[in-house]
């Protein structure tokens, strides 16, 4: 089961993520894997290191460190920013879908 949440989608984070997420600082995700709160993984991409964190054990540290209520707060946010980016996206499409059908009725 260890293993399975390595490669679940949305099972794990990088630290750059977790520092956006949950401004979290290096100091700080390095204190959590040294008191063992984090498990992490070396990875890279494109050739460029990052740490490979345990989403659910992210939310862990930071509900410990912060409380539950700023975590709900901070997951909270995170869902808004995805639903605004998703509402943008939307419009965009219906603007340029909107553009083509004028062009369509035009031609008809």
């Amino acid at each position: 089961m260890d293993k399975d949440i390595w490669t679940q989608k949305n099972g794990t984070m990088s630290d750059k993520s977790a520092r956006d997420e949950f401004s979290l600082t290096d100091d700080e995700i390095v204190q959590g894997i040294k008191s063992g709160d984090l498990t992490y993984r070396r990875n890279n991409c494109h050739g460029n290191p990052y740490l490979k964190l345990i989403r659910s054990e992210v939310e862990a540290f930071v509900a410990k460190k912060n409380g539950k209520d700023n975590l709900k707060k901070m997951l909270l946010e995170k869902e808004l920013k995805e639903i605004n980016r998703e509402l943008n996206l939307s419009k965009r499409k219906i603007i340029a879908l909107e553009k083509k059908k004028n062009e369509i009725l035009k031609i008809i």
